[in-house]
């Protein structure tokens, strides 16, 4: 699946392996809130880690992107991963999609460069994602998830109007080595449209 999404402030772009150094530029600005969140630190690491998004991409298990601001420069990075196709059971197996569209996704892998974080970007950025997921593909649910002790993420999330799920305990490798407990968020479809008009009441401050 290839997705392009623009709006005002942000474009998404399908990542490739053109990205890399502008990615790396943006990365190594300024690292001082990537402590709760794998951001690469060198040019190596980061074709490492656009190499592994586009072998999941391959795989459809995700779609990655560039974000970029709208004059095209690169500014960070963000995808739709742990791509969902539900196997009905039997009485049931009419229900499953054919088109190859996801049921539910995960909006993550997200990080922006230091002087762009807590603006209209970061904002416009998840409502063209959530937008794409649910009036697009038409998904059940959309899943956010985070480092439980990254409080920033944290109340980044649930101003998008996300409800926690719960806590997966000793869930996957932290950014800073240790196993960390992971912070598990939603949206389903039934809430779309509040989330909707509250990130459009944000964007229009």
């Amino acid at each position: 699946m290839t997705v392009t999404l623009a709006g005002e402030h942000v474009h998404l772009v399908p990542l490739n392996e053109g990205h890399v150094d502008a990615l790396f530029a943006a990365a190594t600005r300024d690292r001082t809130t990537y402590d709760r969140t794998y951001v690469p630190d060198s040019r190596d690491a980061m074709g490492r880690y656009v190499a592994t998004a586009l072998a999941d991409a391959a795989a459809g298990r995700a779609v990655p992107f560039a974000t970029t601001q709208p004059d095209g420069e690169v500014i960070g990075s963000t995808r739709f991963g742990n791509i969902e196709r539900w196997v009905w059971p039997e009485p049931f197996a009419d229900r499953a999609r054919t088109d190859g569209t996801p049921d539910a996704v995960e909006i993550g892998w997200t990080w922006l460069r230091r002087d762009v974080q807590r603006t209209a970007v970061n904002t416009e950025a998840k409502l063209l994602m959530l937008g794409h997921a649910f009036d697009v593909w038409k998904v059940q649910r959309v899943a956010l998830r985070t480092d439980r002790r990254n409080a920033r993420s944290r109340a980044a999330i649930e101003r998008l109007g996300a409800a926690l799920d719960g806590i997966l305990r000793t869930h996957v490798p932290g950014s800073d080595g240790t196993i960390r407990d992971t912070a598990s968020y939603s949206i389903v479809s039934s809430e779309w449209e509040g989330v909707r008009g509250g990130l459009r009441v944000r964007l229009g401050r």
